[in-house]
């Protein structure tokens, strides 16, 4: 008999198990709870969609940590996660001095990390070939059940940018899976918004005070990158109109007052004044970030903020004396959770939001492996 073409009822039901599928592999592991209201879907719907993927061998659960300070009293609730089985992603951060190359399974567990320095006057061509034997040494020598590849560059990075675009070549032909690219510190702000300190928040707003200052911009809970791929680029804001150019051309650039060696220059990470001026000049640039784009969290990272409340106080009344009172209003300020991991994390994020996703929902399990149908999907992606 001729196979039957699916019905109105069966593919809103696909469409639905794909939403759902999808928005494991984006967050990972999620309660029932938030599954529904992400989704919109009723309790019985929702019922009936998971316990069909936790029947296939798609989903499965997991019992959620207790909350600190709580006693377990009640029933824990069980979290869905997509089973780890069913695939890997791959993070990879071409830093200026190091590089790190982490591998997760499908339930956002990370497998395999390492890093591996090199001098910062190390040529491109040597760091990507570092980067690709690490990468071969974490993924432990295959490639059974990879999806992607997301890779972190420092400093610029757009469509034309001929690193993104020689990282997007190398790592595709290595590897045969979709490789995106972006700006290392964009992807740390990533990987804060969705595995660290801004995890379950939907806009926020990350500033690294390092070598350099840069940041990135989540909204509604994806990375914001602009026209020409330099969204983020707080540290060339200007604090001081009148103050000494920049090499960027402009002047009184952030980065003049609030970089590490603009405040070594100062005084030193241990001079409370120069502190001081870096993080109530870094507030003044965020109250007019935040009054354009109104997130709920800032997240300060780098070597800077390792100077704790004698930075982000004045960072914090500096924001709050400058910002909109709607914009202030429930916005909170915290240092960065995931360090130096923040950029290779970011990385796999950034895999799972925009390449193409495994049809888990639609196949019997075990669905992470390749088939033909899926290969016209798996060209190499810049993301820039």
């Amino acid at each position: 008999m001729p196979r039957s073409e699916p019905t109105a009822l069966t593919l809103l039901r696909r469409t639905h198990e794909a939403q759902v599928v999808e928005l494991l592999r984006r967050l990972g592991a999620l309660s029932r709870a938030e599954l529904g209201r992400r989704t919109g879907l009723s309790r019985t719907a929702l019922s009936s969609i998971t316990g069909s993927l936790i029947g296939r061998g798609v989903v499965v659960t997991a019992p959620a940590a207790p909350a600190r300070g709580t006693r377990g009293r009640g029933r824990p609730v069980d979290l869905l996660r997509l089973n780890p089985a069913t695939g890997r992603c791959a993070g990879v951060d071409l830093g200026r001095g190091r590089v790190r190359a982490v591998v997760s399974n499908a339930a956002h567990e990370i497998i395999g990390s390492d890093s591996r320095p090199y001098p910062r006057r190390t040529s491109w061509e040597e760091r990507t070939a570092i980067a690709l034997e690490l990468l071969d040494t974490v993924l432990g020598g295959g490639t059974d059940g990879l999806e992607g590849i997301g890779i972190g560059l420092y400093g610029p990075v757009g469509p034309a940018t001929e690193r993104a675009s020689a990282a997007v070549r190398l790592f595709g032909e290595r590897y045969g899976v979709p490789v995106l690219v972006d700006n290392n510190t964009r992807l740390a702000a990533l990987a804060e918004a969705v595995h660290g300190a801004g995890a379950g928040t939907r806009h926020s707003v990350y500033v690294r005070l390092s070598h350099g200052v840069g940041g990135g911009l989540v909204v509604d809970g994806r990375l914001l990158r602009g026209a020409g791929g330099a969204a983020g680029e707080i540290g060339h804001v200007p604090a001081d109109p009148r103050g000494p150019r920049c090499h960027c051309g402009g002047r009184g650039c952030l980065e003049l007052y609030a970089s590490l060696p603009a405040v070594e220059a100062a005084g030193g990470l241990g001079d409370d004044a120069a502190v001081e001026r870096a993080g109530r000049l870094t507030g003044q640039v965020l109250a007019g970030l935040c009054n354009t784009l109104d997130p709920e969290l800032i997240v300060v990272g780098g070597e800077l903020a390792g100077c704790g409340e004698r930075l982000l106080a004045p960072l914090e009344a500096e924001l709050r004396a400058r910002a909109l009172p709607a914009v202030r209003q429930g916005l909170r300020i915290t240092g960065e959770r995931l360090g130096d991991s923040g950029g290779a994390l970011g990385a796999i994020a950034l895999v799972r939001q925009e390449s193409p996703a495994p049809h888990l929902a639609r196949q019997p399990y075990p669905s992470a492996a390749r088939t033909d149908s899926d290969a016209g999907c798996t060209g190499p992606v810049v993301s820039g």
